[in-house]
């Protein structure tokens, strides 16, 4: 979209509305006295930013006699373009004043993929800020948050580091689990070692291209399917085609109603963090400012630089 600007003489841009605003008073008050009675200057500083616009602009906004101002054709033409582009200055002021109050616009998140990873947070958030659009970017990938024009990342792991800053929020478990009808043909495993005769669904990540090693388990074992995906390895494992390793976050439901059983007591398992993390460097807008207030009320988490 073109950007077209308010030209003086010379293709120079007019320095301010101020101008403007002091020509707008001259006309409706009939005289430089009354203009800067009414601004709250002296006649002669009116007079003189008169004289500046007519000399950016090129022309003469006012015949001048010892009775009275008068405006020329060219000042009727400024003095009711000029009023539109007052009015049009206040409401974008009052527009951004009403939007630094009320977060509004996109909010850009990359989030792992991950399924359930604040989904319940970011709809409750979504209630309270309506204006809010949220835009989410799953992947695997570390993005560049500030390359790729993202408000914020959600990332597994410790920290904020370099230059960003974070939040951290609720971890959660990765749980080795298989449906009953798996087990029913392939029996239950009782030891990790035992899971080398068994079908076992993997993850491997596309950053470092290795498997994903499982908790209580230090061997590679056997692989019946190798995918990226943690829906695709849901599916499978709903499917009885073997055991999988799933982050609980993601598969509450299933744990709920009996159709994945966990395995080994692998919800006893280490805790793996999650950060919210943002830029430093960078002010905050008032729809991420927003996210981090809503976030630190709803999980009670700590900020670390």
């Amino acid at each position: 979209m073109a950007l077209h600007l308010p030209l003086g003489k010379g293709g120079h841009v007019l320095a301010s509305l101020g101008e403007l605003a002091v020509f707008i008073a001259v006309a409706e008050q009939g005289s430089f006295v009354g203009a800067g009675r009414l601004l709250g200057v002296s006649a002669s500083a009116v007079g003189k930013r008169i004289s500046r616009l007519e000399a950016e602009l090129g022309v003469r906004l006012l015949q001048r006699s010892t009775r009275a101002l008068a405006l020329t054709a060219e000042g009727e033409t400024v003095l009711s373009r000029g009023r539109r582009m007052l009015e049009e200055a206040a409401a974008m002021r009052a527009e951004l004043e009403q939007s630094s109050s009320r977060p509004s616009g996109v909010l850009r998140l990359s989030l792992p993929p991950i399924g359930g990873v604040m989904m319940a947070e970011l709809a409750a958030f979504r209630r309270r800020y309506p204006e809010v659009s949220l835009e989410l970017d799953y992947s695997e990938r570390n993005v560049d948050i500030i390359e790729e024009g993202f408000d914020a990342a959600i990332r597994v792991g410790e920290g904020g580091i370099g230059k960003l800053r974070s939040l951290a929020l609720p971890g959660f478990r990765r749980l080795i689990v298989a449906a009953p009808d798996y087990l029913a043909r392939h029996g239950m495993p009782t030891s990790a070692a035992q899971l080398a005769d068994h079908q076992l669904i993997h993850y491997r990540s596309p950053n470092s291209g290795k498997l994903e090693a499982w908790p209580l388990v230090d061997a590679e074992w056997p692989r019946a399917l190798v995918c990226n995906s943690v829906h695709a390895r849901l599916d499978f494992a709903l499917r009885g085609q073997g055991i999988a390793c799933l982050p609980d976050i993601s598969i509450l439901r299933e744990l709920e109603d009996g159709s994945l059983r966990p395995l080994l007591n692998s919800e006893r398992g280490e805790v793996m963090s999650l950060q919210l993390l943002w830029p430093a460097s960078r002010g905050l807008s008032a729809r991420l400012e927003a996210l981090l207030g809503f976030m630190r009320q709803q999980q009670n988490c700590k900020a670390r630089v």
